[in-house]
């Protein structure tokens, strides 16, 4: 249904900042790498060919779901009540939080897509400490926050395709730093879950 605009004003702005917020981070990091010399952006530079695909499809769900979000806002497309489009926008706001420490913790070895040549330090410090994929937990957190406050089909096709393609880029990432790193990346998978949090018994070392 089609909230009216005196109604939905407010969460129309709160689901733009959490946007702004979010693809703000995203970019600065990158216009940031770029000014070092460092390509973040290497989706599709493998060339092995279900490597590629996986992230081509991951670079379309990421990249189309953003007219759809901006399509139900600026439409007050939304099927739930307010109490529900309060919680999407801390939802949001949590998913921002956790994308910008993910990144600042990554540093330089923070890429969008799985690099072909590039050498990277395998991060476990900081939110790494309590999350493998904290990056891809704030993209989740950001597409899930913008879906409650404004619930509709197309932007609920949208997250479920973008949520599980960014599974699967893990998915392959897990693949390609056991291969990089070994016993160190394998040590450091039995410690620490896949999204969120600690496995029983392990300390932080």
């Amino acid at each position: 249904m089609n909230v009216p605009l005196e109604e939905s004003l407010p969460y129309r702005l709160l689901a733009l900042l959490v946007l702004a917020l979010f693809y703000g981070i995203y970019l600065t990091k990158q216009w940031r790498q770029k000014r070092r010399g460092i390509r973040t952006m290497q989706i599709g530079s493998r060339k092995d060919a279900q490597t590629r695909t996986v992230e081509t499809l991951m670079g379309i769900a990421t990249v189309g779901i953003i007219p759809a979000q901006l399509l139900s806002i600026g439409f007050g497309w939304s099927h739930l009540p307010a109490g529900a489009r309060f919680t999407g926008f801390c939802v949001g706001l949590l998913g921002d939080g956790i994308f910008l420490i993910s990144v600042l913790c990554m540093k330089d070895s923070w890429r969008a897509g799985i690099p072909d040549q590039d050498k990277t330090e395998l991060v476990t410090d900081g939110i790494y400490a309590f999350s493998r994929n904290p990056a891809f937990l704030g993209f989740d957190l950001q597409y899930i926050g913008v879906l409650l406050m404004f619930c509709n089909l197309l932007t609920g096709m949208f997250t479920v395709f973008a949520i599980v393609m960014l599974h699967r880029q893990i998915l392959q990432e897990e693949r390609h730093l056991t291969a990089a790193f070994g016993a160190e990346y394998l040590n450091y998978r039995r410690r620490v879950l896949r999204y969120l949090g600690r496995r029983k018994g392990e300390k932080l070392s």
